[in-house]
């Protein structure tokens, strides 16, 4: 006896926005070559402009700036790992290293060959003053604010900087630079006036999509690590997102603070959890 089709076929699931652009960031990512819009839109199943809104509206970020993002951190992790500028291009899927070449600086914040050897010739300033959260380190590389950093003891800070760019050139900021702190310091204590400075974000692709996300959460809202990841379109990726809150070097301005648990409980805060509750509870209160 013959079955039902509906026994013997799954009844069709009908793609989300969000399935469809996690679809195509893997999409992207296995590509040798970065496919074009209107390749990524067709198999989407949308028009180019709609999949162009739609893939901007939940990453945070073009198709383009994506497939760029996610090369430039195959490029990093290829460099770190030993291999020769040439060898790491090539192995990203650059189909010539000029292209790479061209946008290098903005997408390592340095040149590969400086990024190879530890930040090598890259200028860092920095300087650490005080905020209601204890010692707070702000660093700025000549693209934009690199890292906000906050603890307890300042000769911390200054190590867990020279740490990132091991071979930069990292040095005190002048009186200018210090009035540049003073102003992220008033950032931090109220949120909601926001920062208005450039930011120099590092991380691999998927970092990004998160960070991106984050930035769209207001000042006095939280969003938990499943909620994120729904939003980059990942939805498996609830432990990934948590990662990549850890590895954020760039508090409030990029404010992994706003991230809870699902029954809203706060957990683990690069700098502390008790920094994390002040944040939320000063920002609840403006």
């Amino acid at each position: 006896m013959r079955k039902q089709r509906d026994q013997e076929e799954p009844a069709a699931v009908e793609a989300t926005p969000a399935s469809r652009v996690a679809a195509a960031c893997r999409q992207i990512e296995h590509a040798e070559s970065a496919p074009s819009l209107k390749q990524l839109a067709a198999d989407a199943g949308l028009s180019p402009y709609h999949f162009h809104r739609v893939f901007k509206g939940i990453t945070g970020m073009t198709p383009r700036e994506y497939a760029a993002a996610y090369r430039a951190g195959r490029v990093r992790t290829e460099l770190r790992s030993g291999k020769s500028v040439t060898e790491a291009v090539v192995s990203a899927g650059y189909s010539s290293g000029s292209r790479f070449y061209e946008k290098s600086t903005s997408h390592l914040g340095m040149t590969p060959t400086q990024f190879r050897k530890g930040g090598d010739s890259a200028t860092i300033r920095f300087a650490i003053g005080q905020c209601s959260l204890g010692a707070i380190l702000v660093a700025q590389s000549d693209k934009g604010i690199c890292a906000i950093l906050m603890g307890d003891d300042a000769d911390d800070l200054a190590r867990d900087l020279q740490q990132r760019f091991p071979k930069a050139t990292v040095i005190g900021g002048d009186r200018k630079f210090e009035k540049l702190v003073a102003q992220v310091v008033g950032f931090v204590e109220a949120p909601r006036l926001g920062l208005g400075l450039p930011l120099d974000i590092r991380g691999t692709a998927f970092q990004q999509r998160v960070w991106k996300a984050l930035q769209r959460i207001p000042a006095g809202k939280t969003a938990s690590y499943a909620e994120i990841a729904k939003r980059i379109g990942s939805p498996p990726s609830t432990r990934a997102v948590a990662g990549a809150c850890a590895a954020n070097a760039i508090a409030v301005a990029i404010p992994c603070h706003r991230v809870v648990r699902t029954d809203g409980g706060l957990s683990g805060y690069r700098w502390g959890v008790e920094r994390k509750r002040a944040l939320l509870e000063s920002e609840a209160t403006e």
